[in-house]
This record gives structure tokens, sequence and C-alpha cells, in this order.
């Protein structure tokens, strides 16, 4: 059975910085594009990074360039979103999602809390 597991959320102060983490397991994120999306309290889901199977394109929306970095270490099996300047209008569930073929995995999300 395919697992995502996200973790590193927390609750921090503006300006701080959280890295999160998704580590699958029967499945290679090396093999897949993959994706974060975050959900804040009341509003859809949006959008926020990405980077494709091979690593060598990656993409963010508007609001985090220049402050969020996505990274995959193939190794550990794992995706990274480092968020740094973090603001208050970041504080959302953060999901990540695997791409592979026609199937798509999503991990339970992990709570980010920005404070101001």
């Amino acid at each position: 059975e395919v697992q995502m597991v996200e973790s590193g959320g927390g609750l921090v102060q503006t300006g701080g910085s959280l890295k999160l983490s998704c580590t699958a397991s029967e499945f290679t994120v090396g093999d897949a594009d993959m994706t974060w999306v975050r959900q804040a309290p009341g509003k859809g889901p949006e959008w926020v990074s990405a980077i494709n199977r091979g690593g060598s394109n990656v993409y963010y929306t508007n609001s985090v360039k220049g402050r969020f970095t996505i990274s995959r270490d193939n190794a550990k099996n794992t995706v990274y979103l480092q968020m740094n300047s973090l603001k208050p209008e970041d504080t959302a569930v953060y999901y990540c999602r695997g791409n592979r073929f026609t199937n798509v995995y999503w991990g339970q999300g992990t709570q980010v809390t920005v404070s101001s």
C-alpha cells in the first residue's frame, strides 16, 4: 500500500522558517511529479509548488516565489518544501501529492500556523 507521510509543520512567528518533508513508501518519488498543495481554513485547496519527475523543473505559485524552495532526495525517497519568510497567510494544512501516470497519491497533511 502506498503511503505518503508529511512532517515538519508547526507554529512559527512571522518571518520564521519551516521545512516540510514528504516521505513515501511503496512509491518512488523520483519517478513521479511531486506537488505541494495547501488548504487554509475556510478556503479551497491551493497549489503551491511542484517538481517534475526528472527534477529539472520546479514551479511555484506567485505568492511563495522567492520564499519557498522545493527539492527532492531520491535516496531518502523524500520531497521537501523549505519555507522561509513565512507570513500569516501561509497558515494552512500542507499536503504532498505524487503523480505517476494515472496514479495520484496524497499524504495526510501537516499543519503550518504562522502567528503575527
